[in-house]
């Protein structure tokens, strides 16, 4: 027999929907202020050259020039695809008491190898040699940038013949500006370990 069905729910009544409250009205925004122009950027100054760039190799006279500053502007010479020429290498000044530099240069000369000291590094004890290191320092030697600006230098002890006709400069910024007795020359640096 089948069963008879359950007889349906009735539904319950719908609940009427709260009316909509009116949404308040949006407030006017402010003017946005005109950004002010930019001002514009000021045109980049040209590098100023120590020397214009020239075919013939550029001779700077070293007599009274500042060891460091002296460098890194041949450094910057021969960078920029001069050839460059250093005379009168024993008159370059280095800044400091005689004592001292003498003394620490002393203390960087016992550097050496444990095994043999044969192996090196060889540290330079002439003038010339010496600021043609210091060059060298301040070249990226690794690239071959810096291997072809360091084939383009030349320094000299004293005023070769080969060089003598030819003008020299002198660059002003890297001149000492106070008495040459605060300052120790590379000659006197080199006499005191083992030049001559």
């Amino acid at each position: 027999m089948a069963k008879p069905k359950p007889e349906a729910k009735p539904k319950p009544e719908a609940k009427p929907k709260p009316e909509a409250k009116p949404k308040p009205e949006a407030k006017p925004k402010p003017e946005a202020k005109p950004k002010p122009a930019a001002k514009p950027k000021p045109a980049a100054k040209p590098k100023e050259r120590l020397v214009d760039k020239t075919s013939r190799p550029i001779v700077i006279d070293a007599t009274d020039h500042i060891a460091g500053r002296l460098s890194s502007n041949v450094a910057k010479l021969l960078l920029e695809g001069n050839r460059v020429t250093v005379v009168n290498s024993e008159k370059i000044m280095i800044s400091g008491r005689k004592k001292n530099i003498v003394g620490e240069y002393k203390q960087f000369l016992k550097i050496s190898s444990i095994l043999n000291p044969k192996h090196g590094p060889f540290h330079p004890r002439k003038p010339d040699t010496i600021i043609s290191r210091m060059i060298r320092g301040m070249l990226p030697r690794d690239k071959p940038s810096g291997k072809a600006a360091l084939s383009r230098l030349r320094v000299y002890i004293g005023v070769p013949n080969d060089v003598k006709p030819l003008g020299k400069i002198q660059l002003e910024k890297t001149k000492i500006r106070k008495s040459s007795a605060l300052y120790t020359s590379m000659g006197e640096l080199g006499r005191y370990v083992g030049w001559h």
